[in-house]
């Protein structure tokens, strides 16, 4: 049986795209393989009814490649590169230093935060995710593909987004493969609601993918999209050429708001919508799209942040500053980090927290007395926190447990999940008795096997209902 192998790369110098496109043709069996230039990266197999099929629809999506600028190479001559664009070089701030309580040391650069009453997540560029209490301490720890660029939550969901085009669900022991990406987008930033990921890109594009995998595209009037966030009726938008704002649903533009300066970073809160951009401005749109403030800082702004309802704004600069306003506009402070740029920052009970160009993740105390206090530089002690090298951690490519166990099942423990073939798509199902059986169960991507079955920690009902959603720990159930 004739074996024909087509490798295409697309290099666009160092700032560009730098990935591949592998078509292997075997009889009737086409076998595709992609992602950036160096990784093992993604595969799909399809069978076609004969090889004539096979080889047309194979010359279809190379030609498409082509098109796009994709050509032949020779696999390994190219070496990988990090695709992270955004400089990550920090002036060091002049301004007195912001009271810091604790600070957590990583390794690298860190664009990932998320925080809530419960725990302190860190992203960075290694690929390094930490779980964290509020005292800076380490829960646990995962070794997710290089570059993360956000960490976001879905109510008791955690998402993760990296620079292999993949998006990890880390609500579990072990990482899973939640979305994957059209390989022709590079993230730059993520949202999700209720199942539904809004993915902006190096291009200007928006991306928006519901857990069965249809999703639709838009292409906005800039590139570098910095900021996307969503919340559940409209999309909103953030790059080089100001804001935009989509229909979710539908993808229909409501409209385009330009800022001077493009969108480094945005932020939702109530009816305001927030982008800070590199002219040292940060933005609150309403969700119409009308200017309705803006905040002047004194170097461009990275990273933003409000309270809840906005009645405080934050921001954080190029310089290592972070300033404090009313909403009205008025600057209330300006404060030095110590440890960087705060490249994606959040706000929580009096606690501003900030991930920066350093690989830290720093907690200040944002309260009036301790600003106050730090104005006349009376500063607490800083705990530092370094991260260990030795500890080991949580990776994507560990191996699903197993269980073969009733009892729990019995008990009302777990879920028994079915994953089966339907057209070209492996899906998922519920077998256990009080769940409906015809509704789509979002599953992760990289451990459904046709046929097979699965115990589940839990299945929750989506909030806008018709699907599932699985939360906690898988096992193979054998």
């Amino acid at each position: 049986m004739s074996l024909d192998i087509t490798y295409l790369e697309l290099s666009e110098g160092d700032q560009g795209s730098h990935k591949f496109y592998e078509v292997i043709v075997e009889g009737a069996e086409v076998r595709i393989r992609y992602g950036r230039i160096g990784d093992k990266g993604q595969q799909q197999n399809k069978t076609y009814p004969t090889a004539e099929k096979a080889h047309a629809e194979a010359a279809k999506k190379i030609n498409e490649k082509k098109r796009k600028g994709y050509a032949p190479a020779v696999m390994g001559e190219r070496q990988k590169r990090s695709v992270t664009r955004r400089s990550l070089v920090s002036v060091a701030s002049t301004a007195t230093r912001a009271p810091i309580l604790w600070s957590f040391r990583s390794s690298s650069a860190a664009f990932g935060i998320f925080i809530d009453s419960d725990r302190c997540w860190l992203g960075n560029q290694r690929g390094q995710v930490f779980n964290l209490d509020h005292q800076g301490q380490i829960n646990n720890q995962f070794q997710l593909p290089e570059g993360v660029k956000c960490i976001v939550a879905d109510d008791i969901w955690i998402y993760v987004g990296c620079d292999d085009g993949n998006v990890y669900d880390l609500s579990g022991k072990l990482p899973r493969l939640a979305y994957e990406i059209d390989p022709n987008i590079d993230i730059y930033w993520l949202d999700i609601y209720d199942g539904t990921l809004a993915v902006s890109d190096a291009n200007g594009a928006i991306v928006k993918i519901e857990p069965t995998g249809e999703q639709w595209t838009r292409l906005s009037q800039g590139q570098a999209g910095w900021m996307v966030r969503c919340d559940g009726t409209n999309l909103y938008h953030g790059h080089h050429g100001g804001v935009t704002a989509y229909d979710l649903d539908a993808g229909r533009q409501l409209w385009q708001q330009k800022t001077n300066g493009a969108v480094l970073f945005g932020w939702l809160e109530g009816e305001g919508v927030y982008a800070g951009t590199s002219a040292k401005q940060l933005y609150r749109l309403s969700k119409q799209g009308e200017v309705e403030q803006i905040y002047t800082c004194d170097a461009s702004v990275y990273s933003c942040a409000t309270s809840k309802g906005g009645k405080y704004v934050f921001a954080g600069d190029s310089s290592s500053s972070i300033y404090c306003f009313e909403t009205s506009g008025k600057r209330l402070w300006k404060l030095g980090t110590g440890c960087g740029s705060a490249l994606s920052m959040q706000f929580l009970g009096d606690r501003l927290y900030l991930v920066t160009t350093d690989g830290v993740l720093a907690c200040v105390d944002a309260s009036t007395e301790a600003i106050a206090s730090a104005q006349t530089g009376q500063l607490p002690q800083t705990r530092q926190i370094q991260a260990n090298p030795s500890t080991s951690a949580v990776s994507v490519n560990t191996p699903i447990e197993t269980t073969s166990s009733t009892s729990s099942i019995a008990s009302g423990q777990g879920v028994i999940v079915e994953c089966f073939r339907k057209g070209s798509e492996l899906r998922v199902r519920a077998v256990s008795d009080g769940y409906n059986s015809d509704w789509f169960v979002q599953f992760p991507r990289d451990i459904r096997e046709e046929g097979a079955r699965y115990w589940v920690q839990e299945l929750r009902e989506s909030a806008r209902g018709g699907f599932y959603r699985v939360y906690g720990d898988i096992k193979r159930y054998v």
